[in-house]
């Protein structure tokens, strides 16, 4: 038989199956359109930028920004924080992370105190004058001196080298849950002479202007003028502020009092609202 134009059909040669013959025969593609073959394992895109699921849970993930100059302590902590499922980034002198911190927003910083470049103190007091990051500070100082330092420009914790990485994670975690909280928390604003602390907002106002305070300064706050008049033993205001597990000295909450009386007191030295009890701790004025 000829097919028309004069041409001849195609035979298999003798010996092969008319199944082989039959596959020569182009198919028609009933299927669903080629861009939605596997739908739910391909990579979803998404802005110009192809996203997987997996791409989708690691935005979901806490970034922590680690500030080392060393290679090994950086990599160490990384891993841990990894495991605990952290997304990590890194920095190796002060310049690079306050580059960073501005650039990435994380939500929580490890910072080394000494560093080449600038300073862990000066980025710890820049970075606290721009945002409300928290900070725990990694230094190899073990005097109160050098630590009540650090906390005076804002840090919310801080870990002596040589340090268990345990012990970070612990308290990574401790400041992380203290800051959410304090994000979670709605109820009505406290208003005390000129001072207003909007906690649905987090913010504090002094004569209508807005005050800047540190996440460990204004839970210090919260916690002293939600009940006015009661006097706080500085014990308590640690396991209030920072938690049961926070295992500081109790002159960290006298630090976190003098630079709240610098921000928020007309006369510091003659304080009007966070007011000292001798021999027992503070209250907040009546």
């Amino acid at each position: 038989m000829r097919m028309p134009g004069g041409e001849r059909p195609w035979r298999s040669p003798p010996g092969v199956c008319r199944a082989v013959e039959r596959r020569r025969v182009p198919a028609v593609y009933m299927g669903p359109p080629w861009f939605l073959y596997n739908f739910f394992t391909i990579p979803l895109y998404n802005g110009g930028h192809l996203k997987s699921r997996e791409d989708a849970q690691e935005m979901t993930r806490r970034r922590i920004l680690v500030v080392d100059d060393d290679p090994k302590i950086v990599e160490l902590v990384r891993l841990y924080l990894e495991k605990d499922g952290y997304r990590v980034l890194v920095a190796y002198d002060g310049l690079e992370a306050l580059d960073l911190a501005r650039q990435k927003q994380p939500d929580l910083i490890l910072l080394d105190l000494l560093l080449p470049g600038m300073d862990g103190l000066d980025v710890c007091r820049i970075i606290q004058a721009e945002s409300e990051i928290p900070i725990i500070m990694l230094t190899a100082k073990t005097t109160d001196e050098d630590k009540l330092r650090g906390l005076e420009l804002g840090a919310d914790d801080y870990v002596t080298k040589p340090f268990n990485p345990r012990e970070v994670m612990a308290r990574v975690r401790a400041v992380l849950r203290r800051t959410d909280k304090e994000a979670g928390r709605g109820s009505a604003a406290i208003r005390f002479a000129d001072l207003l602390i909007d906690r649905v907002r987090h913010e504090v106002r002094l004569q209508g202007e807005t005050v800047s305070l540190t996440p460990t300064e204004f839970r210090l706050l919260e916690v002293l003028a939600g009940e006015p008049g009661r006097a706080f033993t500085r014990l308590e205001l640690l396991d209030r502020v920072f938690g049961y597990d926070f295992e500081g000295f109790e002159r960290t909450v006298d630090v976190h009092v003098k630079n709240l009386r610098k921000k928020i007191e007309p006369d510091p030295k003659q304080p009007a609202y966070i007011k000292t009890v001798y021999g027992i701790g503070y209250k907040f004025g009546e």
